[in-house]
């Protein structure tokens, strides 16, 4: 038996280097790191060799159709920006903050700020007006990209005048929209009217600042990410060996820029591989978006996952028992041929009937979501195994990874031909992760971050001396090298009697129940658990109609007949937890839990304390009835 260090601790071989360099090198238009030098000069690189082929697709509203851009045309584009940032007298190493949905205009301004030497701090659109003006702030902001006036306003009204910003643009209009006269604010048709300008890359250092990314933390302030060029481009690059790739990859972006999963994985590492990237309208068009661009590669959370499975059982129990046995038989036997094609079972006469379930079943799931996806990565948070399993076995290639802002992002994910959906992966080439006290999770490569802006203590708390950084997430690891998260460090409920119970696989199960669209399990320091639950809609009406109450009365939600039948759903879908997790008692809401009421993060996490705080006295009330 190998030592137990060598169990403990992983990092991609020599061997392992090669034949993944070998997968790269298939496409010779992949840009390395060394090439690029900068995110800057990885556009720059880009340009070179594929000046005349489509780099974006977005949508014109004005002309009620999709638009073209090639990488020559975005050359010319940012090189007007250029013009206009240098008429704001920037100098190399300010910064300048864009709080902008994905669009070409994005990857406009982050290249021309790049160009010129400039660190660009993301913010979300739909962040709390609080948090944003505290980043600007914060972050010494000279220069805003905002999509219009009223963002703005949102953000004066709660943050004063933000002064150390000299200038906001505007990409709409502001001409026809109300409010007080800011003289700092301009539109972007003016911002850049008249300008022409040839592209601009300054002679940066790889290991120079690029940008400042705010963790939308679950306690306290936001901590501002330090992230290099080299920081970025190496993940990147990691990410281009851990599966084939070329320049004929179709993406579609939806997930928020600002966001490091996307912006790595969604927008620099198309960069480098020389692939398409279709903006989507919204979420809500999301479903038509990727039927029309059919993309081969979609980067996602287990959100949107969980949606669509959501609204394929919900649609399959309308249906009659041969065609719900039939959905059945394809998950099972859609399951055995993964199984198989890894390498952990063997082949199977049934196999053969393969074809005619495709047609009927799995061919139509795989249409929903484009029809030609070679990888669905997705990362963020974990994945429910049973939907994991349901996709994959419909022949969706959906392959779960792992990361933090700190890391640039990824740090581990699975490969296509080595998938354990229950895991996170192995490490990426080039990033050791080793297991340390608590089960704690560590990281340590080119990826991890320069520190925290203007906070050493945070730094020094979660990168040590050694320069491994500190997940905060527990984990173990197999001999094969294959990780597992555990559980959270600080995310660990103590009930009175000491039993300490991780919530978080709790929660995934619970929600697993189409009436439950946010759930969270309580009970620090309790004598039993118990559960805050939001209710979908149709979900409680469907329920209250059963239970013969009126779904339009609140006071049939505090109904204690209506908690216990509540509470009967929550056991189902508990059945195979350990004795010790049970919930007892249910706080039922029909109000979702928002960013703009400070229960969530810009990343749709929950925050504990102060979901507890705003929710203190109906708690109290579960533990003394």
């Amino acid at each position: 038996m190998a030592p137990q260090q060598d169990l403990r601790t992983r990092q991609v071989n020599q061997g392992s280097l090669f034949f993944l360099g070998l997968m790269a090198e298939q496409n010779s238009e992949i840009i390395t790191p060394e090439t690029a030098v900068t995110l800057a000069g990885l556009f720059r690189e880009r340009i070179v060799r594929s000046a005349d082929e489509t780099a974006y697709h977005h949508y014109d509203i004005a002309a009620n159709a999709w638009q073209q851009t090639t990488w020559r045309a975005m050359a010319l584009e940012v090189g007007r920006w250029q013009k206009a940032l240098l008429k704001e007298g920037l100098k190399p190493g300010e910064h300048v903050g864009i709080m902008l949905r994905n669009s070409r205009e994005w990857v406009v301004f982050d290249q021309a700020a790049h160009g010129l030497g400039l660190v660009v701090v993301p913010l979300y659109t739909d962040d709390r007006p609080e948090n944003a003006a505290y980043i600007l702030e914060h972050a010494q902001v000279k220069l805003l990209l905002v999509e219009g006036k009223r963002q703005w306003q949102r953000l004066q009204r709660v943050s004063g005048k933000l002064e150390g910003l000299q200038r906001i643009v505007s990409v709409n209009s502001i001409e026809e929209e109300d409010g007080p006269e800011e003289t700092r604010l301009e539109s972007l048709s003016d911002w850049i009217f008249g300008l022409q300008g040839e592209l601009v890359t300054h002679a940066g250092n790889p290991h120079d600042l690029a940008t400042i990314v705010y963790t939308s933390g679950t306690t306290g302030r936001p901590k501002g990410v330090m992230l290099s060029h080299h920081n970025i481009l190496s993940n990147a690059w990691a990410a281009a060996h851990c599966g084939t790739f070329g320049s004929r990859e179709v993406f579609v972006s939806f997930l928020p820029l600002s966001h490091m999963l996307e912006r790595t994985a969604g927008y620099y590492f198309p960069m480098m591989l020389g692939a398409e990237v279709a903006f989507s309208r919204s979420v809500q068009q999301l479903a038509e978006d990727l039927k029309i661009h059919r993309p081969t590669m979609l980067i996602s959370v287990p959100r949107i996952y969980e949606r669509v499975y959501l609204k394929i059982m919900a649609g399959l129990n309308k249906q009659p028992q041969w065609k719900q046995s039939l959905f059945k038989a394809a998950i099972k036997l859609g399951w055995a041929r993964f199984q198989y094609a890894q390498g952990r079972a063997s082949w199977r006469l049934a196999f053969m009937l393969w074809p005619v379930l495709d047609q009927l079943v799995a061919k139509k799931v795989r249409h929903g979501l484009g029809g030609q996806l070679r990888y669905a990565i997705c990362g963020g948070a974990a994945m429910p195994p049973e939907i994991a399993k349901t996709f994959i076995a419909l022949g969706l290639p959906i392959v779960q990874g792992y990361g933090l802002t700190e890391a640039s992002p990824v740090i581990a994910v699975n490969r296509p031909e080595d998938n354990v959906p229950e895991s996170i992966g192995v490490a990426v080439p080039g990033v050791e992760v080793k297991i340390g006290a608590q089960d704690e999770l560590l990281a340590r490569g080119p990826n991890i971050m320069l520190g925290y802006w203007q906070n050493e203590a945070a730094t020094a708390a979660v990168v040590d001396s050694d320069g491994w950084l500190h997940s905060g997430d527990q984990a173990r690891m197999e001999a094969d090298g294959h990780l597992y998260i555990t559980g959270r460090l600080k995310e660990i409920i103590v009930l009175a009697n000491g039993e300490k119970i991780p919530p978080a696989d709790m929660e995934m199960a619970i929600a697993m129940d189409p009436l439950f669209e946010q759930v969270m399990v309580i009970g620090e320091a309790k004598p039993f658990l118990s559960a805050l639950l939001v209710l979908s809609r149709s979900g409680w009406e469907a329920l209250a109609e059963e239970l013969g109450v009126d779904p339009f009365d609140e006071e049939s939600l505090r109904q204690r007949f209506v908690e216990k039948a509540v509470l009967s759903r929550v056991a189902a879908q508990l059945v195979h937890f350990p004795g010790y997790a049970q919930i007892r008692r249910a706080l039922l809401t029909l109000e979702p839990w928002t960013i703009d009421d400070g229960l969530l993060t810009p990343t749709l996490k929950m925050k504990r304390p102060q979901i507890l705080k705003r929710f203190a006295p109906q708690i109290d009330a579960l533990y003394t009835v």
